[in-house]
């Protein structure tokens, strides 16, 4: 196939289309296209009907946010704050299938997504570093499911990544072909692999949230989807309301970090502003993790439940 611009777009639009759905374009549709980062993109007439009662706002920690020095410390800590969710790395993670299962037995949280760990990258002009990437992916999907995760977070390649395939057509049917065998792992695993769009300073491939879901479209697999990451959106998205519909039953995970710094929501003042986002997730009945990536300016034993209950007020705000 030649990628022409007439194709590109085309195929992005229909894409943009079978993500949200003609329902919530009519109903929910932007006034206009200068909506700012907090700012609501859905029009007031039709906001009541945007909501959807499925939607839910599940709070997840990343391994190092919470503090403490040992698992059960960081668990404990979350558990008092009603965290609901774990995000460990995956490397080595297959090594650590029995100690978390032991440290979350009887608590109300459970593994939500896993955070990458693979080794090599799927895009690699290197066959050896590709087959390290499905080696180590297999190895890491096949924890997940023993974890009860909802997938694994995979990004196609990385800046710093060489020798890197080209940004052709050719190269995204190749991403095809790979996501499909790793989504087929990834059902009988009864877990996903999930794509996730980085900002352009760290990775040249795939870095809006409707491309991530136009890719899963079109793999056609559902051991394949993909998230969104409010610290990556920040300078890659126009709307956070609009990047969340355009990823519809494809969004699997959401990463949320301060939008200055990359510090714990609230840390960069009235700029972590998530209110727009949350009304998209709302509307789309998302009921799965949003994920605290981030670090951390203050002492961790006041900033971390100050920036979850700034969550929370601006769920309910949305």
């Amino acid at each position: 196939m030649i990628l022409n611009r007439r194709n590109f777009l085309r195929s992005s639009l229909s894409g943009a289309a079978v993500a949200i759905g003609g329902a919530a374009l009519t109903a929910c549709g932007p006034k206009n296209n200068t909506a700012q980062k907090g700012e609501s993109c859905c029009n007031g007439e039709g906001e009541s009907c945007c909501k959807n009662s499925t939607a839910e706002l599940n709070i997840s920690f990343q391994e190092g946010i919470a503090p403490g020095e040992t698992l059960n410390e960081k668990l404990d800590f979350m558990e008092k704050l009603g965290v609901v969710g774990f995000e460990p790395g995956g490397r080595g993670l297959a090594g650590r299938v029995d100690e978390i299962k032991k440290a979350l037995e009887g608590r109300p949280i459970k593994v939500s997504a896993i955070c990458a760990g693979f080794e090599g990258f799927i895009l690699s002009t290197d066959s050896a570093i590709r087959q390290k990437c499905l080696d180590t992916m297999k190895e890491i999907i096949g924890a997940a499911g023993q974890l009860g995760s909802t997938g694994v977070i995979i990004v196609p390649a990385f800046n710093s990544q060489t020798p890197v395939m080209p940004h052709t057509q050719q190269t995204r049917d190749f991403l095809c072909e790979q996501f499909n065998i790793m989504g087929n792992w990834a059902t009988e695993n009864n877990t996903t692999v999930i794509f996730e769009p980085l900002a352009r300073n760290e990775a040249f491939y795939l870095r809006q949230v409707a491309d991530a879901a136009r890719i899963c479209h079109d793999i056609n697999n559902p051991g394949v989807r993909c998230m969104g990451d409010f610290w990556h959106m920040t300078s890659e998205e126009t709307c956070d309301m609009g990047a969340f519909l355009s990823a519809g039953e494809y969004l699997q995970h959401v990463h949320i970090a301060s939008r200055k710094r990359r510090s714990m929501p609230g840390e960069d003042g009235d700029a972590d502003n998530y209110v727009a986002g949350f009304k998209g997730l709302k509307m789309l009945g998302y009921n799965k993790y949003v994920s605290f990536e981030c670090g951390c300016k203050g002492d961790r034993a006041t900033v971390v439940p100050a920036a979850v209950e700034l969550l929370r007020k601006q769920w309910e705000e949305a």
